[in-house]
């Protein structure tokens, strides 16, 4: 398939955005507990936890599917599913783009997945145990269910253009905003992009704990403490956030107001350890081809959304990335997902929702429960109330379980 250049060199931009957090249903709520530094993280209520090592989550509480998952994908979905339908009905409502309008093979679909539906697989195990045999219906199952959200979108609103799924876990919620980027450069109008996800069940939470980077302090207010000297894990969480991605000129000549440009991303791959010797990070460079390709130099960044694991060696190796491009101390740096947990598919696509908002409103949220940052990172982290700006550029970055990298720099227009 050949690619068309958009018009005059111009940058895609972000039209519609629909959010699901543990915080705030909905972009506006959201975004108003986010600045207020109101967090979403509490003791797990989805199931008795008290059996498990890790007892604090972010959930999506109090969540009525009913206004945006018609009745009949309901009953085929899970809360996972649930989260996505609910975010990509609220970003197209918020974008205008009414999908019936629109040639059918012109609107797209590609979301990033990680844990693939655990909600479920745990049922479908339950069944295993409690029927026995359908070993291969329930695996091939589950292996379906890692497209479920990317399907049922296109499926509801009759979208027959390119359809796919990115599984590249934290980093993958960048990564879908690229691809979405190169559909609009073939033969797409419009791309529903984002990602969320649900793992907040027996057989998903143990999966994580699995990986020993987890927090297992009670306290949700000093459980997720991302860049501190106290920190010791991050804090699990669901939902995310879908974008409605256009062409500039498209989105002006029908009325949209867009919240900002795609103008720069990186993408790399960290080795694998070698042990007796450091693990070495890629993430600079994938921050340095966000910034060639934007044209932007370190200096007109007005903010940088950390990946922030909240994992000291970690923290440290990001930071290390962060002052080797921008001089220690060279940028404001924020991690809201210290309200919100961290999301895996649905995270990063948080994170820049939360960046094209700050454009929009020229504040910076705050990263919350963080009391003093540890000397050696040399980071200035906006901690405890927003900080006005003006913002407009800022760089997000994700990094995804078992070594990808992902930056992604947005402008306003």
């Amino acid at each position: 398939m050949t690619e068309r250049t958009l018009a005059g060199g111009e940058r895609p931009v972000v039209t519609g955005i629909g959010v699901a957090a543990p915080n705030g249903l909905g972009t506006q709520a959201y975004w108003s507990a986010t600045l207020d530094g109101k967090s979403g993280l509490g003791r797990i209520t989805r199931f008795d936890s008290e059996r498990y090592p890790v007892r604090v989550a972010g959930e999506v509480s109090e969540f009525d599917d009913t206004e945006h998952v018609p009745s009949r994908l309901a009953v085929q979905t899970d809360h996972w599913s649930h989260l996505g339908l609910t975010a990509a009905d609220m970003a197209l409502r918020d974008a205008g783009v009414e999908p019936g309008e629109l040639p059918e093979y012109a609107m797209a679909v590609v979301t990033a997945s990680s844990s693939g539906g655990t909600e479920f697989g745990q049922r479908e195990i339950e069944k295993l145990w409690s029927q026995g045999s359908q070993y291969v219906g329930v695996y091939q199952s589950i292996a379906w269910f890692y497209a479920a959200t990317t399907g049922q979108i296109s499926i509801r609103y009759g979208m027959r253009g390119p359809c796919g799924v990115i599984c590249s876990e934290q980093a993958g919620g960048l990564d879908v905003v690229a691809q979405a980027r190169r559909l609009l450069r073939q033969d797409a109008t419009v791309v529903v992009t984002g990602g969320t996800d649900a793992s907040l069940c027996p057989y998903g939470l143990v999966a994580q704990i699995s990986t020993g980077l987890l927090s297992t302090r009670d306290d949700p207010e000093r459980a997720y403490l991302p860049f501190d000297a106290e920190a010791c894990g991050y804090v699990p969480g669901e939902g995310g956030a879908m974008l409605i991605v256009e062409s500039q000129a498209e989105a002006l000549a029908r009325g949209a107001r867009p919240y900002g440009a795609i103008a720069g991303y990186g993408a790399t791959f960290d080795p694998r350890p070698v042990q007796g010797q450091e693990s070495r990070s890629n993430l600079q460079r994938a921050i340095t081809l966000a910034l060639e390709e934007a044209k932007v130099i370190p200096d007109q960044v007005d903010v940088v959304f950390a990946d922030a694991l909240g994992v000291p060696e970690a923290d440290l190796a990001e930071a290390r990335a962060i002052s080797a491009v921008f001089g220690p101390y060279g940028v404001p740096v924020t991690a809201p997902k210290t309200m919100t947990g961290r999301l895996y598919a649905g995270g990063a696509a948080l994170d820049l929702a939360t960046a094209l908002l700050a454009i929009r409103d020229g504040v910076i949220p705050p990263t919350v429960g963080v009391r003093a940052t540890a000397p050696a990172y040399e980071l200035d982290l906006v901690r405890s109330a927003a900080r006005d700006g003006p913002v407009r550029r800022a760089l997000v970055l994700a990094r995804g379980h078992g070594g990808f990298n992902a930056a992604l720099l947005v402008t306003d227009l």
